[in-house]
């Protein structure tokens, strides 16, 4: 969730209080976000408030709520940025991989390391995050998991039938259970290990194990 940041020229009457860079339309609501996933990385970060969340970005609660109706929404959005990297990353790993075991096996793989690679987000996608929150966004989370079940039994389902087995909708509906299964058991470790196990470990043992 990179922003570019705005350059300012400051002339030598200008007060330094007008010198002070004011966020361009669309770039506070993606840095409340950036914000938001960061302190997801420290201890305590069960109980986010919007109190806190605006001291660190040294603004006003109501700037919050001029961008995001509710913390809820907030939270929506770092969900919106997990589901869209997500899947175009799977949508890109089946244009350009035409082997179904190797298109299991980089989609395992990519979900994970975006998981270690950030940590803030790991901790929505586990629901670690969403307790305390409002309990549309765990369910949001659960539809997550299952579609990225779907994008698995999809590989899956063709893998069955290279392997030619009698009952390939059976076998990748299986399969792609105990898979996802995996995965957020990966997720959760990291997040309640406090980020020292990492999701990555031992992965490709585990997947020769678990696609053999």
């Amino acid at each position: 969730m990179n922003t570019t940041q705005q350059e300012t020229v400051q002339t030598p009457d200008q007060d330094t209080d007008v010198s002070k860079k004011r966020p361009k339309p669309g770039e506070r609501r993606v840095q409340i976000l950036q914000t938001l996933a960061a302190m997801l990385e420290g201890a305590g970060a069960e109980r986010i408030t919007t109190a806190a969340l605006a001291k660190k970005l040294d603004v006003s609660e109501a700037a919050l709520y001029r961008h995001f109706a509710s913390k809820a929404q907030m939270f929506e959005g770092l969900i919106e940025f997990i589901e869209s990297s997500v899947f175009s990353l799977i949508n890109q790993i089946y244009e350009r991989e035409a082997n179904p075991k190797a298109q299991v096996t980089k989609i395992m793989t990519m979900l994970l390391q975006f998981a270690e690679k950030n940590p803030g987000m790991a901790r929505v996608m586990a629901g670690d995050a969403l307790v305390f929150e409002n309990e549309r966004l765990q369910q949001r989370m659960n539809q997550f998991f299952d579609r990225f079940e779907s994008s698995l039994k999809q590989s899956l389902r063709l893998l069955a039938d290279v392997q030619k087995s009698s009952t390939p909708t059976v076998d990748a509906q299986v399969k792609a259970s105990v898979l996802t299964a995996f995965v957020v058991g990966r997720v959760q470790r990291f997040t309640r290990t406090g980020f020292k196990r990492m999701p990555t470990e031992h992965l490709d043992a585990s997947l020769a194990q678990l696609l053999a």
